[in-house]
């Protein structure tokens, strides 16, 4: 990960994007980009999005997604391992397995 971040860094710098990547905008730049991921499958059954399309999409999400925690310096192993974490928690696999209800909906 700290490899695709250095590359994705090097190209924006290499570039002199930076200023324009303030937290906001990526932020802004990463839902447009989910977005347009998601326009693929408007009105699609799900295998009949375009591939090659859905990984440009996915890529660029990623690429927003790993620009933006660069910006405030975390660590995106960390931070996915503790969100990980928190949902097993939160989803218990004895009270979620097989189950789509949202954790405060499980006991119900």
């Amino acid at each position: 990960m700290k490899e695709i971040t250095a590359a994705l860094v090097q190209f924006r710098n290499d570039r002199d994007w930076e200023q324009f990547h303030n937290p906001k905008d990526l932020a802004l730049a990463l839902s447009i980009e989910s977005a347009e991921l998601l326009e693929l499958f408007l009105w699609k059954k799900e295998n009949e999005a375009n591939l090659d399309k859905v990984k440009e999409e996915l890529a660029d999400v990623f690429a927003y997604a790993f620009l933006l925690a660069d910006k405030y310096q975390l660590d995106v192993k960390e931070i996915v391992l503790e969100k990980i974490k928190k949902n097993g928690e939160k989803y218990p696999v004895e009270k979620a397995k097989g189950n789509a209800k949202k954790y405060n909906e499980l006991d119900q």
